[in-house]
């Protein structure tokens, strides 16, 4: 075993000394061992009834220094074929054929998608469209992967509208934090929503009375405090899949629907848009 240890045989070698609560984080853990590692900090502490610090307490009592130390172990922990050192996507394993891959992934693909649908609230949808559509300038940000799919919203909606604006250095995003204006909005992509750069820039946004959508996987992540309008996207990703396809499709998906409330809402506008588009780039083809 690394350097992480097995998680499952320090809690039964820690069982008797947990107080109550953390036994039923213990408790909850033996019993969706495979689960376990898609679970944000706020998940597993809702799911075990009890509050977040006593998830953080029991982390600690095992000898991780945080939640996300303690998450990266859970995967890395061996549980029999669910829970093997796996960095593959969509169940995918070095044993199958090329059609078993093709066929998993499409599958995972489409889970992302439906998972996305599940949890989209119209109000959500709606009330993002009006932000985006009163918005004087969006600026769209990300840190690493998310960044990817910030630049994509920018462009896909830069196809209409002209306010649009990928920042994709995390020093120049806070550039741009620190000067927006109470008209003005951030789009924010982050599949976990709980990274530092994610907190300081959406906490310099806010204070200057701007708007925030967070797009993330996880409704109560601490960037969520920051956002007007949180939009979930579906896909389970393990701490060994950072960046995977499927939590990709899934924002994607989630883009394309936004997109589409905020041009049916102005669908004169986008035709011209669109129409005017096309015949600049018809010189580009050959």
């Amino acid at each position: 075993m690394d350097k992480y240890g097995n998680v499952f045989e320090k809690i039964s070698e820690e069982y008797y000394n947990l107080t109550a609560s953390e036994k039923k984080v213990a408790d909850y853990l033996l019993s969706h061992q495979s689960k376990s590692q898609h679970l944000s900090i706020s998940q597993l502490a809702e799911a075990s009834q009890v509050a977040e610090a006593t998830v953080s307490r029991f982390c600690r009592r095992l000898g991780y220094k945080g939640y996300n130390i303690f998450r990266l172990a859970l995967a890395k922990t061996g549980t029999g074929i669910e829970g093997i050192l796996n960095p593959l996507s969509g169940e995918v394993l070095d044993s199958d054929s090329f059609s078993d891959v093709c066929s998993k992934l499409y599958t995972s693909n489409n889970n992302a998608m439906a998972q996305t649908v599940s949890l989209a609230r119209e109000e959500d949808y709606k009330a993002a469209a009006d932000i985006l559509e009163r918005a004087d300038k969006v600026l769209c940000m990300g840190q690493g992967g998310s960044m990817i799919m910030a630049q994509e919203a920018a462009h896909l909606f830069s196809t209409i509208f002209g306010k649009y604006f990928a920042v994709s250095d995390s020093h120049t995003q806070m550039v741009y934090a620190v000067n927006v204006r109470e008209k003005d909005a951030v789009l924010f992509f982050s599949y976990s929503g709980a990274t530092k750069d994610l907190v300081e820039t959406l906490s310099q946004v806010k204070a200057r009375g701007a708007k925030v959508i967070l797009i993330t996987h996880f409704p109560r992540c601490p960037g969520a405090e920051y956002a007007d309008v949180v939009l979930q996207c579906g896909a389970d990703e393990g701490p060994l899949q950072l960046g995977s396809i499927g939590a990709r499709v899934a924002q994607l998906f989630l883009l394309d629907i936004l997109f589409s409330e905020l041009c049916r809402r102005n669908l004169d506008e986008c035709r011209e848009s669109r129409s005017r588009l096309a015949e600049a780039m018809v010189d580009k083809h050959l």
